[in-house]
């Protein structure tokens, strides 16, 4: 199946009597797949796709800086999965952005084609997949906090609920930026694929400015549906937040 954004998704609704995920899809006869199915299926593709992205990257230090934190976070999503299983639509976001980190990682981020494609049809100033990655690194890791907030903290949702997800946010982004300054005084040259400025001194600040954006649609366009699911998974599984 090729399932790095081939099929349509609409949405994931959660039934309490047969615990199962109805994936709907545009067109008629849409299937249904259990959770676990569901997970195992995302496991898969990522360990396959990380498989291609490995195979003649541009720079293999690029790669390995790129795809190193969904390798680490999906270590602790195996060694947690267990006691700790997140909301099916946290699960989906987070195979979203490691195909994005691994696809930058094979190409790097300043020479994904079809980006090159866009800028040159358009006449772009730049190649913009930074852009979208950045934009990922707020949208995702704000679902992911705030799930992790509601489901183990004694916050309630609110407007708490939402400063705090923000600055985590920022507080990643702003990290993953110091840590690019690292590679680069460590590394030199060696670096340039990993930071990828594409002679933009205000590279870091549109980096930064986009993970906030990305941070806030995520929160005011997924919330309340967030919001169901975890309501119904904690129903579900009333002995397990």
């Amino acid at each position: 199946m090729g399932f790095a954004g081939t099929v349509p998704w609409t949405f994931f609704e959660y039934t309490k009597r047969k615990q199962h995920i109805y994936i709907s899809q545009s067109y008629k006869g849409g299937n249904s797949i259990n959770e676990k199915q569901f997970h195992l299926l995302l496991l898969v593709s990522i360990i396959g796709i990380f498989s291609w992205s490995v195979i003649n990257p541009r720079d293999l230090f690029t790669w390995f800086l790129e795809v190193l934190p969904a390798v680490i976070g999906l270590i602790i999503l195996v060694k947690i999965y267990p006691t700790f299983k997140f909301t099916c639509l946290t699960y989906f976001l987070m195979w979203i952005h490691a195909v994005i980190l691994m696809v930058g990682g094979h190409y790097t981020y300043a020479e994904m084609p079809l980006f090159n494609w866009l800028r040159d049809t358009f006449e772009l100033s730049r190649n913009y997949y930074d852009r979208l990655g950045h934009f990922a690194q707020g949208f995702i890791p704000a679902i992911i906090t705030r799930e992790l907030l509601i489901r183990t903290s004694s916050l309630k949702k609110g407007r708490w609920i939402f400063y705090i997800t923000i600055s985590v946010c920022l507080a990643i982004s702003a990290a993953y930026e110091l840590l690019e300054f690292a590679v680069a005084l460590f590394t030199g040259t060696a670096a340039e694929a990993f930071l990828g400025t594409q002679g933009d001194v205000w590279d870091t600040q549109w980096d930064m400015s986009f993970a906030l954006i990305g941070a806030f649609v995520a929160l005011m366009i997924l919330g309340k549906w967030h919001d169901r699911l975890i309501t119904e998974k904690c129903t579900l599984n009333p002995d397990k937040k």
